[in-house]
């Protein structure tokens, strides 16, 4: 019999974490002189009663969609794929690269073509990890670890030699053709007498990113690939002695989650910067581990999740252009969230377990 009913484990916990991550926020507010009370209205305000806001929440959510999507189907697989930052910045490469050398005839192709190049860069940057974990037994954090500082010295020698156009000073590749450039939210929802999302970058990948959220849906828990995995998660000797291959599983899960981390790309490469840029993760590949956790490794779960974290983003700029709140208490704020609801889980597990068998009990 378990603990704690299914709701309390994926809506009670999260919430008391948040609400303990928020009072030890409120202090530190507190303890520089801030009311909490505007703050945290400053950043309602600007992040959810605006449309611009909206759009700034969302771009920012989209990113966290398919590194915390990425994050979630390795960890079914028992596996904590830490490579989402090393991934997505190899999947900006696959992006560059569809849209500097193929002559695409409209955006909607270009798109498709950048989705399949930023999947099948991210993949085929943790396959070596995996491979290395099933064949010869490394563990999966440390070789993941290394190959995001891989990752980002080979993107810095590509964009300050290979990708940099003549002339220019700057680490960047060249500017995508502007037909390529994805329909912003703006473009979509706004009109001349209701002008929505006005100069927001959320984009049409926003979309792409609900779909990763559904085909991640299907594959864990309605395909015969996804059963395998959660079998193989829960007990590898079980899996085995079911026939199941741990050397499949492992590689086919860390190519699934490197090919979601990798979509990360088509929204900041291609939708918002219409170039290659150094940093364009902007530890979104960290904060997909948080999501993922928060989000309980399910895909509705990790959306939610990815949204509050674009809320915290995007509320946490407008504090620090506002008020007189430091940018670096902004992250502390972000890192009190993910602490709460990640590495001390079983601060609040734990009591509300006992809470739950002792309810049990007394009912029995």
């Amino acid at each position: 019999m378990d603990k704690m009913p299914a709701w309390a484990d994926v809506v009670l916990i999260p919430l008391i974490s948040l609400l303990l991550a928020a009072i030890l926020s409120a202090l530190v507010i507190l303890a520089i002189g801030e009311s909490p009370v505007e703050a945290f209205n400053l950043m309602v305000e600007g992040a959810l009663m605006r449309s611009s806001g909206w759009g700034y929440t969302l771009y920012y959510a989209t990113n966290f969609i398919f590194t915390g999507l990425a994050v979630a189907v390795a960890f079914h697989a028992r596996m904590f794929n830490i490579g989402g930052e090393g991934q997505a910045m190899l999947g900006g490469l696959g992006v560059a690269l569809m849209c500097l050398y193929v002559p695409w005839p409209h955006w909607s192709l270009a798109m498709l073509g950048s989705t399949i190049g930023a999947a099948a860069f991210g993949a085929l940057w943790a396959l070596i990890p995996a491979y290395l974990q099933a064949k010869r037994g490394s563990h999966i954090v440390i070789t993941t670890i290394m190959f995001n500082f891989i990752a980002a010295a080979l993107l810095n020698y590509l964009l300050i030699g290979v990708l940099k156009p003549k002339g220019s000073m700057e680490p960047a590749s060249a500017k995508f053709d502007p037909a390529f450039a994805l329909p912003t939210f703006q473009d979509m929802f706004a009109s001349e007498g209701n002008p929505l999302f006005r100069g927001a970058p959320a984009n049409v990948s926003f979309f792409l990113a609900l779909l990763a959220c559904l085909f991640v849906w299907l594959l864990i828990w309605r395909s015969r690939l996804g059963y395998e995995i959660r079998a193989y998660g829960w007990s590898q000797t079980g899996a085995k002695y079911a026939g199941i291959s741990g050397t499949k599983i492992i590689i086919v899960s860390m190519l699934i989650s490197g090919g979601l981390a990798g979509l990360m790309a088509v929204n900041t490469t291609q939708g918002e910067a219409e170039r290659l840029i150094l940093n364009m993760t902007e530890g979104a590949g960290f904060i997909g581990i948080a999501v993922a956790l928060m989000g309980r490794n399910h895909p509705f779960g990790v959306l939610l999740a990815a949204i509050l974290f674009g809320f915290l983003y995007q509320g946490g700029a407008e504090l620090a252009l506002w008020t007189n709140i430091p940018r670096e208490l902004i992250v502390v704020i972000q890192a009190l969230v993910i602490l709460f609801t990640g590495a001390l889980d079983n601060m609040v597990r734990m009591p509300l377990e006992r809470l739950f068998l002792a309810l049990r009990r007394k009912e029995g």
